[in-house]
């Protein structure tokens, strides 16, 4: 990106996509990626071998993790960053596990 700050994105995803992610899925190509993001999905029958946090995370610079926490019907319950480099470097292990797997946004098909 223009301040050489790189931004990709994961996501382990559930198929047959639901109506909410498959809309998520095309506002990507045209806002996310358009603006230099990286996306890569994983279908998620994929990722049974790998380590995850059991939290949805954003990792900055390798020095802190965000976990988004949600209650059981998808709200949004509360954040918590986290700065234990053992947590943040189980999350960093863990998202290079699903990038190396996933596949890129221009070459992923919904199913």
């Amino acid at each position: 990106m223009a301040r050489g700050v790189d931004v990709r994105r994961a996501r382990v995803v559930s198929e047959p996509l639901s109506s909410y992610i498959r809309y998520e899925y095309e506002l990507t190509g045209g806002h996310n990626v358009k603006a230099g993001e990286e996306v890569r999905r994983l279908p998620r029958r994929q990722a049974s071998g790998l380590a995850l946090p059991g939290n949805d995370f954003w990792l900055f610079d390798g020095t802190a993790v965000l976990f988004n926490h949600f209650a059981g019907d998808g709200t949004m319950t509360g954040e918590e960053l986290v700065t234990d480099q053992t947590v943040v470097s189980l999350c960093c292990t863990a998202f290079a596990a699903v990038w190396e797997r996933a596949i890129p946004h221009e070459e992923y098909r919904p199913t």
